[in-house]
């Protein structure tokens, strides 16, 4: 069929194909939009969550009067190493 044929057989679709197919694609990008949404939300909640517990971590160590975790020491060695390479040239050696 060429593209002429496919879009003469279109046109003689009745309006009610039309239209359940308008409502079809309109109800798909209202589904995506709500998935999107919902996994958006959940993410959210779980990150509220989180940052929650860490808070009420922080504070309730804050107000305790307890010292705060220790933190890693600073690295006292700052040298740099250099470093030597060759570079290798593949070459096709038949011997």
């Amino acid at each position: 069929m060429t593209p002429k044929q496919v879009l003469e057989s279109l046109a003689r679709l009745p309006a009610r194909v039309w239209l359940q197919a308008a409502l079809a694609l309109v109800g798909f990008a209202v589904l995506a939009v709500l998935g999107f949404a919902v996994i958006a939300a959940v993410a959210l909640i779980g990150l509220l969550t989180i940052l929650g517990f860490k808070a009420r971590a922080w504070l309730g160590a804050l107000f305790a009067g307890r010292p705060p975790p220790p933190q890693p020491p600073a690295r006292i060695d700052r040298r740099a190493t250099d470093v030597s390479y060759e570079i290798v040239e593949k070459t096709d050696d038949r011997r």
